[in-house]
């Protein structure tokens, strides 16, 4: 994981120090410090960093000034003695308001409320299947599923991976587990994923990735040719 890119900007060097020393203990972050506003602003909009940590009554500006003009991607902390401005802080959309002297345990905080602003969008786990498989429940990827073969108490899934699992599960509890837009019965011993068809026959199926040609039985034979028409 990259580091966090920061830059503090503060007038005074022994609150820069601080923000260092902490940043140091926190581990996971670049920091740049700035003495001087307009340079440190020069370099916020040229670089673009995670993080500012900015003070707000300094020689010449006030740090609310700089706050509004701020790239969007930026997150903000403000480091200040003067509580006052809290409120229009957090207007300006501030992560968090530190008002010094603030101790490490605060400092942390308030980053770590950065860190959860900034992790992307998780996207949801992909689907799985859970058999029996000696005596243990084992999840597959529903999306590794070429077919599923029924063997009197048994069943053997077959994955794109080229191996199979070997389960317990019967093929009634295995086809109501699977989503139906994707999956169907061909034969009384089958059941197929027909986004893995190659092609299909009269009597039979061929799925990619395997030289197994599944059969279609009779009483299976018209629901599977409307299926697979309309999903191939």
């Amino acid at each position: 994981m990259r580091p966090i890119t920061c830059i503090a900007i503060d007038d005074e060097p022994i609150a820069l120090l601080v923000i260092d020393e902490f940043c140091r203990r926190k581990g996971g972050m670049e920091l740049t410090t700035f003495n001087e506003p307009s340079v440190g602003l020069a370099e916020i909009i040229r670089t673009k960093p995670d993080l500012v940590f900015l003070d707000i009554e300094m020689n010449g500006i006030n740090g609310l000034q700089i706050a509004r003009t701020l790239p969007e991607s930026c997150h903000l902390i403000f480091t200040t003695a003067h509580a006052q401005y809290a409120l229009e802080g957090f207007n300006l959309d501030a992560t968090d308001f530190l008002c010094k002297p603030f101790s490490y345990e605060r400092f942390e905080h308030a980053v770590d409320k950065v860190i959860r602003h900034m992790e992307p969008l998780r996207e949801p786990a992909p689907p799985i299947l859970i058999v029996k498989h000696e005596y243990a429940n084992v999840p597959i990827l529903i999306d590794e599923i070429l077919y599923v073969e029924a063997m009197e108490n048994y069943t053997k899934i077959f994955r794109s991976s080229g191996d199979y699992i070997l389960s317990h599960t019967n093929l009634k509890s295995i086809r109501n587990q699977l989503p139906a837009e994707r999956f169907i019965q061909v034969h009384r011993s089958f059941l197929i994923a027909a986004d893995k068809v190659e092609r299909f026959l009269k009597r039979k199926i061929k799925l990619y990735g395997t030289d197994t040609e599944i059969p279609i039985g009779r009483q299976y034979a018209e629901e599977t040719y409307r299926f697979l028409h309309k999903n191939n």
